[in-house]
C-alpha cells in the first residue's frame, strides 16, 4: 500500500541514491562475449546487463543462481563470466521437461563445466543446497509466480515459496537481485495476476517476509514511457509485440517495459 508519509519516501530515496559501481572489466567482457546471440544484443539498451549485474555485485568467483533462465538471455552472459572461478546454477521447475531443457541450454554455452541445474520445489521452498549461493538472480519472473498458467498461484503461495527458497539457498550476507515489470502502486492488485506487471511494494513485502533486507534499488531499467496499461499487458510491448502490426510503431517507440531493480540481502 502506498504511504502518504514522508519517511518511507525518504528511506526509498536513500536506498536508491548510492550509484552502482562502474561495471568491472570481467562483466564488460561477459556482455561482449561471442556466445551471445546477435538477436539478443539489441535489447541491451533496455536491459542494461553490465550496469545491472554491477549493481547486484556479481563477481566472477561467486556461485550464482539464475531462477527461471527461460531462453538464456542472461545465461549467455553469466556463464562466461563465471567460467573460470565461479559456479552458475540454473534453477527451473522439477519437471523432467524443464530439467532437460535447462541442461540443453547450458550445454551449448562456454563455462558449461562450471554450471549445473537445480529444481525449485514450492512445496518445500527449496531450490538449491542451503547456504550454497552468493547471489540469486531473477529477471522478469516474479510476476509469473502469480499466474497459474506459468506455474504460479493467484494466492501468492508460489511467490512466497520462491522468496523463502532463495533465502534458504543463500549464504549469510548473500544477495537476491530482482528485476521485474513495475505495476503502478495505485493500480488494482488483481492486475498482478494477468498483466505481467507486479508492484514494487508486493516484491518488497514478499522478500521482507522471507527474511531479506532491502539493501538498495536502482532506476537502471526504468522506462517512463511505459504506462503499464496495455491491451494485452506487458506482452503488448517489445519484444513480444502481441498486437502484431496494430499500433506497432507506437509500441516500438515506447520500447520495453518499465522495470524495478531491487537488491536484497540475507542478514549475517
Amino acid at each position: 500500500m502506498r504511504s502518504s508519509s514522508f519517511a518511507p519516501l525518504a528511506i526509498s530515496i536513500l536506498l536508491a541514491a548510492p550509484a552502482a559501481a562502474a561495471p568491472s572489466p570481467a562483466i564488460k567482457a561477459a556482455v561482449a562475449n561471442p556466445a551471445r546471440l546477435d538477436t539478443e544484443r539489441p535489447r541491451d539498451r533496455y536491459r542494461h546487463p553490465a550496469e545491472t549485474l554491477s549493481f547486484f555485485g556479481v563477481a566472477p568467483n561467486q556461485t550464482v543462481i539464475e531462477f527461471s533462465p527461460g531462453g538464456g538471455w542472461y545465461t549467455r552472459i553469466l556463464m562466461p563470466l563465471l567460467a573460470k572461478s565461479g559456479h552458475y546454477v540454473a534453477v527451473v521447475s522439477t519437471s523432467p521437461k524443464a530439467q532437460d531443457s535447462a541442461h540443453k541450454l547450458i550445454a551449448g554455452i562456454p563455462g558449461a563445466d562450471r554450471a549445473s541445474v537445480s529444481g525449485f520445489d514450492p512445496a518445500t521452498a527449496t531450490m538449491a543446497k542451503p547456504g550454497s549461493a552468493d547471489v540469486v538472480l531473477t529477471f522478469r519472473n516474479v510476476h509469473n509466480l502469480f499466474m497459474p498458467e506459468d506455474g504460479g498461484a493467484k494466492d501468492g503461495s508460489v511467490a512466497r515459496a520462491f522468496f523463502r527458497a532463495a533465502f534458504n539457498a543463500l549464504k549469510p550476507g548473500g544477495t537476491l537481485g530482482v528485476v521485474d515489470h513495475r505495476l503502478p502502486e495505485k493500480a488494482d492488485n488483481v492486475r498482478e495476476q494477468t498483466s505481467g506487471y507486479v508492484k514494487r511494494s508486493t516484491v518488497v513485502a514478499l522478500a521482507t517476509a522471507a527474511g531479506f533486507k532491502l539493501a538498495g534499488e536502482s532506476e537502471i531499467n526504468a522506462n517512463p514511457k511505459d504506462s503499464a496499461d496495455w491491451p494485452n499487458g506487458v506482452w503488448t510491448l517489445p519484444p513480444t509485440l502481441s498486437q502484431k502490426d496494430q499500433d506497432r510503431a507506437k509500441y516500438l517507440a515506447i520500447g520495453e517495459s518499465d522495470r524495478m531493480t531491487l537488491k536484497f540481502v540475507k542478514p549475517r
